[in-house]
């Protein structure tokens, strides 16, 4: 278990046995005291072509910002190409569509294809039911037209109501609506209100006058074919309230997140600098309290639960009931306490199983986490560095979007009209495909030279795949300087022999400018391998996206598969630049050279290697979820009200949910961005371990560069008295 001193017994065997197949074991060289300064530019070709593509991507973003006009993204257009809210119609900021029931008929393809009935701009939603019939109706009992009854009606613009002395011509010639119903603007957007107006969707629609409400062609408009149409847009629409709310509850507590972020931070920052001197205490106190948290969790879920199936308390909930503030209704619940209970109980009994099995390797991650506790001391700069990477990604992305919004809206109108049908199961003849068109041409009856989408140019297609192609490069560019410049500062610190002493002066500094000097194209050249392997993963998701519902069931295996084996490459990929980014931080040769020498570096040391990377990853996640649960258990009573002293700090809220979320993912992303920082210096101490084992047998001639406490975990020693500052 955990007793004894010598852990590497096991690694012994295998390292002989792979020590040909992957490369001699490191020399060693008298004069390396640690990263090189004497170095020469690496993979210069990347570092060019990255620069050109910057350059491309630029010319992209100016050539957006000259054609492209963002307020067509923004509001919505007519069958005429005008936009609502705009310009001529301005007071008018509404999109009306004539029969919703025709984008029923299209079915998927309403996306691609728009919806083929006529559209105009209107100022306010309809707020009543109307059929022509009704019009029709009373102008014939009247004896004559009713300017009262065409007033109602909804029509395109610059048509005379009154010009047409029968009704159904106006309907014929698709020039009114032949009716409308009760509608609520969503986004610019008038959509049915009958989903919460109306209990039986499959009766048939009237108006306050018994009038049923009919399409041109005589077919009866019932709230189940209605439901057809615009499902989703109702669906869409009672989201809509509800992140309508959300963004009230973030606009009233926002100043109280800002707070608790702050806090956030502190904790992070205290509990970082704990573990300078205390790691080892806090590392297992940290993986006791999860593990005691865990165990009462399925004690105290357990017992509620058998509490409450004595009383024969059940129920069933969706994710309305979640999201309400009626938490005490989901908590009386025994199928609530059930599964908290099994969460907790298999989680806790994986946990206890990985400790048991890991215990000794626990102790060399944490010996390794003290090492970078150390190091983070004495370069205390380093814990700020991520400031930089998060300030540069931040920007970028502020541009990014702009410019592919600009970019993405360049395309020119596209019209079209008329239709290809099919008949399905369920009696409807779904839309199938649409003819190009010019506005204003004349058509056949029933074919509407309408408005579909802005698209049709092809080289802006190309432009927003570069576009896309330019985010994932850039990003990961970013990423992965941070990294090389936070490796070249930690090697500093281990090929240190007398710490702090021989570390040199403004380790974090020179390592920025190494790497910005002389390694920007191997930083491309790794990254690019990442953008390019995104980009496929990306394909491969609209792929599937594509073919859902197909019934082609190999395509989709080997599509599965697929996703599958580029996610796992993308996974290992990521940790081979890493590691490969250490080396030429240390040694300054190209990528290529440092990735194989990294790759066979871990190779040679593949149980320990997989086992402390995995042992040190897990160890370091429970830090940052003992500080993500400390901050929601903090929020979730604060917003709750169950602090006293901080009521009158609680604002006013829809859900007081809100707050605590956004709390939640904010500390785990503030936890994680302060332990990215233990994570490299873990990484990159690491690698340096190993090449120490091999490098040195602990001779005066070549003595072990790594602390006391590590050479005594791992059985090993300098065979002479070590200096004074010696750790």
């Amino acid at each position: 278990m955990c007793g004894g001193n010598k852990v590497d017994d096991e690694d012994n065997t295998s390292k002989s046995n792979d020590a040909n197949k992957y490369g001699n074991p490191k020399q060693y060289d008298p004069n390396f005291k640690g990263p090189l300064k004497n170095r020469s530019c690496t993979d210069i070709i990347c570092c060019i072509l990255f620069f050109v593509f910057v350059l491309g991507m630029a010319g992209c973003s100016v050539l957006g910002y000259m054609r492209g006009n963002p307020i067509k993204l923004i509001y919505p257009t007519d069958s005429q190409g005008n936009l609502c809210g705009n310009g001529a119609y301005a007071d008018k900021p509404n999109l009306m569509f004539f029969d919703l029931l025709q984008c029923a008929k299209m079915g998927p393809n309403v996306i691609l294809m728009g919806c083929p009935t006529p559209q105009v701009c209107v100022k306010t939603c309809t707020s009543s039911y109307y059929v022509y019939l009704q019009t029709k109706a009373l102008e014939l009992a009247n004896g004559g037209m009713l300017n009262s009854e065409r007033n109602k009606m909804l029509c395109k613009y610059n048509v005379d109501r009154t010009a047409v002395a029968d009704v159904q011509t106006l309907i014929d010639n698709e020039d009114c609506a032949s009716y409308y119903v009760e509608t609520t603007s969503v986004i610019g957007r008038c959509v049915p209100s009958i989903f919460s107006k109306i209990a039986d969707m499959a009766s048939t629609l009237t108006t306050t006058d018994s009038y049923p409400l009919q399409q041109a062609d005589g077919t009866n408009v019932t709230g189940s074919l209605l439901d057809t149409g615009s499902y989703y847009m109702a669906l869409f629409y009672k989201y809509y309230q509800y992140g309508e709310m959300v963004y009230k509850d973030v606009v009233n507590s926002w100043q109280v997140i800002l707070v608790g972020l702050g806090l956030t931070m502190l904790l992070a920052m205290i509990w970082i600098v704990l573990m300078r001197w205390i790691a080892g205490i806090m590392i297992w106190f940290t993986i006791f309290a999860v593990l005691g948290f865990l165990g009462y969790s399925t004690y105290f879920s357990y017992v509620k639960y058998y509490n409450l199936k004595t009383q024969n308390v059940t129920a069933t909930y969706g994710l309305s009931e979640l999201f309400s503030q009626n938490w005490n209704t989901v908590f009386n619940l025994q199928q609530t306490w059930l599964a908290l209970g099994c969460i907790s109980a298999t989680v806790l009994l994986i946990l206890l199983l990985i400790l048991l099995c890991l215990c000794m390797r626990i102790r060399i991650a944490i010996e390794l986490i003290k090492e970078g506790s150390r190091a983070i001391g004495n370069m205390f700069s380093t814990l700020f560095w991520p400031l930089i990477p998060f300030i540069l990604e931040l920007g970028f992305i502020t541009y990014w979007i702009a410019s592919a919004v600009y970019v993405a809206s360049m395309s020119d109108a596209q019209y079209y009209s008329g239709n290809t049908t099919n008949t399905s199961t369920d009696g409807i003849n779904y839309v199938l495909s649409r003819i190009p068109c010019t506005p204003n041409s004349t058509t056949t009856l029933n074919s509407v030279c309408e408005f579909v989408k802005y698209g049709g140019n092809q080289y802006t297609i190309y432009m927003q795949v570069y576009m896309v192609f330019m985010f994932l490069w850039i990003l990961n560019f970013i990423i992965a300087l941070g990294q090389m410049v936070l490796a070249g500062a930690f090697a500093s610190y281990y090929w240190a022999y007398e710490k702090p002493k021989d570390i040199p002066a403004f380790p974090l500094a020179a390592s920025l400018w190494r790497t910005v000097r002389y390694h920007l194209g191997s930083i491309a050249f790794g990254s690019l391998i990442i953008a390019i392997i995104q980009l496929i993963r990306i394909f491969l998701e609209y792929l599937d996206h594509k073919l859902k519902g197909a019934e082609n069931a190999v395509a989709r295996f080997f599509l599965k598969c697929l996703k599958c084996f580029f996610y796992c490459l993308e996974k290992f990929m990521k940790f081979l630049n890493k590691n490969a980014y250490i080396l030429v931080a240390v040694y300054g040769k190209n990528f290529c050279v440092s990735a194989k020498d990294a790759f066979f570096l871990i190779m040679r040391n593949i149980v320990r290697t997989v086992v402390l990377d995995k042992t040190t990853d897990f160890v370091l996640f429970l830090s940052k979820l003992l500080i993500t649960v400390a901050v929601f258990t903090g929020a979730f009573f604060w917003f709750d009200g169950q602090i006293p002293f901080l009521t009158s700090y609680k604002p006013e809220l829809n859900f007081y949910l809100t707050p605590v979320i956004i709390l939640t993912v904010t500390a785990y992303l503030v936890s994680c961005a302060f332990f990215s920082v233990y994570s490299m210096a873990v990484a990159t101490i690491y690698l340096c371990f190993l090449e120490d084992l091999e490098k040195h047998d602990g001779s005066p001639e070549k003595p072990y560069f790594m602390s006391k406490s590590m050479m005594s975990l791992m059985g090993k020693k300098n065979k002479f008295k070590e200096p004074s500052g010696k750790d």
